[in-house]
C-alpha cells in the first residue's frame, strides 16, 4: 500500500483511546452513499488488511479511503498516520477522515470510507464534511474504550505445570487462551511494562521449565 500521507515518530503515552468494536455507518449525500467502516487493530500490518478486506468487499464503489493511527516500534513507543484521498480531489478525504481520529485522540484504529457516487459533486468543501462524517458516525457506533500498550506472550507447559501458570494469570488478572494438546499452551495478552515481571514468575514457578515466546 503506498501511502499518500504518512507520519511517524510522534511519542505516546501510556494509556490510549480506541474503537471497543469494529462499526460501520451509512447515509447519502446528495445522491451519493457515504459508508464509514472503523476497526480496532493492533499493527500496521493488521490496519493495512482491513483497509485491503474493505477494498474487496467494496470494489464496486467509486472510493474506499483509507486512514489510521496505529503504535508502532518495538514497544509501540511511537505512533504512525497514514491517510490516502483514493483518487478523490487532494485534501478532502484521506486526511478529512484522519483528523477525526486525531481530534479524538483514537489510536490503534483503522478506517476506511467507501463512496458510491451519485451524479452530483459536492465540491471539495462537501467532501471533507462528508468524509469526516463518515468516521464520526463509525466511531460514534463503534464507541470508545480507554486502553494500555499490551503484547502477546505464547507460555508452553507440560500438564504438571499448566495448574501453577493458570493459577498466575488467573490471580493477575491477564486476559488468556489455552489449547490442551500433547502440550498446554497459553496464549496471554499482558500489558507491556508487566511483561518481564510475568515472565519471571512464570519461570520461577515451574523452575525454568516453560517455554517463553
Amino acid at each position: 500500500m503506498r501511502p499518500a500521507s504518512i507520519a511517524e515518530g510522534t511519542p505516546v503515552s501510556d494509556t490510549y483511546r480506541t474503537v471497543a468494536a469494529s462499526a460501520t455507518a451509512e447515509f447519502v449525500v446528495q445522491g451519493s452513499e457515504f459508508l464509514g467502516h472503523v476497526r480496532p487493530v493492533d499493527s500496521v500490518s493488521a490496519a493495512e488488511a482491513f483497509v485491503e478486506t474493505v477494498r474487496e468487499e467494496y470494489a464496486d464503489a467509486t472510493h474506499n479511503v483509507p486512514a489510521y493511527r496505529v503504535r508502532a516500534g518495538d514497544d509501540g513507543e511511537f505512533l504512525r498516520e497514514y491517510s490516502s484521498d483514493d483518487g478523490e480531489p487532494s485534501g478532502s478525504a484521506g486526511k478529512p477522515a484522519l483528523n477525526v481520529l486525531t481530534q479524538r485522540e483514537i489510536e490503534n484504529c483503522a478506517v476506511v470510507v467507501t463512496r458510491y457516487y451519485g451524479g452530483t459533486n459536492l465540491g471539495v468543501g462537501g467532501l471533507v464534511r462528508a468524509y469526516s462524517r463518515a468516521v464520526k458516525d463509525a466511531l460514534d457506533r463503534a464507541g470508545v474504550v480507554e486502553e494500555r500498550p499490551h503484547e502477546r506472550l505464547e507460555i508452553t507447559v507440560d500438564y504438571d505445570d499448566s495448574g501453577t501458570v493458570r493459577s498466575i494469570l488467573e490471580s493477575e488478572g491477564h486476559e488468556f487462551d489455552a489449547e490442551y494438546e500433547a502440550e498446554v499452551r497459553f496464549a496471554v495478552r499482558v500489558p507491556l511494562p508487566e511483561g518481564d515481571a510475568v515472565r519471571d514468575r512464570i519461570r520461577s514457578a515451574t523452575s525454568g521449565r516453560a517455554d517463553l515466546d
